[in-house]
């Protein structure tokens, strides 16, 4: 995710596991959480998708469409070359998986995973990136991929606020209406002018752990113009949450002064002014004016 836009667009275990011969061909030891050791047999892959899961994890399934939050590596294999292609661990965050947009192999491989799973899976070229690859990861043309994932947490598009709801109070400030699971909440913004500060109001109070600066949390959020209450964009209708670095300049200034410090499962309404947002020259693509004052309500479903 960029700076430039707010908008979403890949529990330790003191155990280790191993896996050798049938099944994906491949031999993965080490603890969860820790980088994995992978060691390839001799020569090319099988051409066929194969999933293991070494560690079972407990919690909620990954179901196709969800967002699953992983620590990972990931090779190409062929029959010339078995090679490190990619890695939380050397990027420093886990990566983010939505499982209805990634690569088929790898959203095949994910369903059925929990927190706390370690699942390594082959993935062939007509799973992948097929025989023309893909340079912007890395694949040559025809590569067969072998992924190793650590699952730290899944969350469903139905995902949303856990705690006490908190009285809407105060002139001036947007109503957050009531929302099925899963749908866009309805906000009615007051007439009056916007304000000129940030403004950050805790709808729901959750009980988790507080959001820290650096952390990746994944969340459910919307985004609205103050000038006519109308959606500009949301992770409901992208149809799973987002998963985004908070505190560090990555997101904009409003999510990053008004976020930090909250507690995951809280339900947070923000509003932005242009100088905490995209500025003067706002965000065509989305309609956003350098004038525009934005709402976003933002729901808090974990942090890693």
């Amino acid at each position: 995710m960029s700076a430039a836009v707010v908008l979403a667009v890949p529990l330790v275990f003191a155990s280790s596991c191993s896996l050798f011969g049938g099944g994906v061909g491949v031999s993965v030891g080490g603890e969860f959480g820790k980088v994995p050791e992978v060691e390839f047999p001799d020569g090319g892959p099988d051409d066929s998708l194969a999933v293991e899961t070494l560690e079972e994890g407990d919690g909620v399934e990954a179901r196709k469409g969800d967002l699953v939050v992983a620590d990972y590596v990931g090779y190409r294999w062929n029959d010339d070359e078995r090679k490190l292609v990619a890695s939380s661990y050397a990027e420093g965050e886990p990566g983010v998986f939505p499982t209805g947009t990634v690569v088929p192999g790898l959203a095949e491989a994910l369903v059925g995973s929990r927190p706390g799973s370690r699942v390594v899976a082959r993935i062939p070229p007509e799973k992948a990136f097929g025989e023309k690859g893909d340079t912007r990861h890395r694949v040559g043309p025809g590569d067969t991929l072998v992924y190793v994932l650590d699952v730290r947490g899944v969350y469903g598009k139905s995902a949303g606020p856990e705690g006490k709801a908190q009285p809407q109070k105060g002139a001036g400030v947007p109503k957050v209406g009531d929302a099925a699971a899963g749908q866009v909440p309805v906000v009615t913004m007051p007439k009056a002018a916007a304000p000129a500060k940030l403004r950050a109001v805790t709808l729901v109070q959750g009980e988790g752990p507080e959001v820290k600066g650096g952390q990746l949390v994944a969340l459910q959020y919307a985004g609205y113009f103050w000038r006519n209450g109308r959606v500009f964009n949301s992770s409901w209708g992208a149809g799973h949450p987002a998963a985004m670095t908070i505190g560090t300049g990555e997101v904009l200034k409003g999510w990053d002064e008004g976020l930090v410090g909250r507690r995951v499962g809280s339900r947070v309404l923000l509003v932005v002014p242009p100088s905490l947002g995209y500025g003067e020259k706002g965000l065509s693509q989305y309609g956003i004016r350098g004038d525009d004052t934005l709402v976003f309500v933002v729901d808090l479903l974990g942090v890693h």
